[in-house]
């Protein structure tokens, strides 16, 4: 019995000095979820560093509006094409989602998003990638060609601030956005419920718009 207990301590000795294995690396064929966000064989794989715009987030250049989360989502799947991602894990977040950096052969792809403008180097994690975006930003690429909100901040409920519409546009521009006593932001479709009894003050940040986007 004594000897059986003495190999027991041995063996528990032994099992203190044993460094924690590592998490395995994810790798295989990617699907893109939006700017900085991809799924490996079910896994949800957030790009560390990196911010890239919402998938429901407008941006504008010039005086047009374009989604751009839509084109982040594009132009990160564009690089990727049918090649297979190989992800390096730095973390977990919130969400369970891995926090990696990955690439698809030599290409950085947290670096490429930054770098050509469709996602920001994102502070509060990372400092690795604002050599990038001072890059981005001086080429006027992707998201610098423009205007655009922080996604960080755009998640918090900043958006764009609108263009005034004068009297002459106003014809085809007949939605009416309107701010409540709540202080909510919404606004009246022609035909709808509230529509003719609203009435649109300029000075208190009340708007006419030309479509619901």
């Amino acid at each position: 019995m004594a000897r059986y207990s003495h190999f027991i301590v041995i063996l528990f000795l032994a099992s203190i000095g044993q460094p924690a294995k590592a998490q395995p690396n994810l790798a295989g064929l990617a699907s893109v979820i939006d700017g900085d966000t991809i799924e490996i064989k079910g896994q949800r794989i957030r790009l560390h560093g990196i911010d890239a715009p919402e998938s429901r987030q407008s941006c504008k250049k010039g005086k047009k509006s374009y989604r751009c989360g839509e084109n982040a989502a594009l132009a990160l799947s564009r690089v990727i094409g049918s090649s297979a991602v190989q992800c390096e894990q730095r973390d977990i977040d919130r969400y369970r989602r891995i926090v990696a950096v990955c690439r698809v052969g030599k290409i950085n792809l947290n670096r490429w998003m930054v770098r050509h403008g469709w996602a920001v180097a994102y502070r509060r994690y990372s400092l690795d990638y604002l050599d990038e975006e001072k890059l981005a930003k001086f080429s006027k690429s992707g998201l610098w060609a423009g205007r655009f909100i922080l996604p960080s901040r755009w998640r918090r409920g900043a958006r764009l601030p609108t263009v005034r519409v004068n009297s002459s546009e106003r014809r085809s521009c007949r939605i009416k956005g309107n701010i409540s006593r709540g202080k909510k932001r919404i606004y009246h479709l022609p035909g709808g419920r509230y529509y003719s009894q609203t009435k649109i003050n300029e000075p208190r940040g009340e708007r006419w718009f030309c479509s619901e986007e």
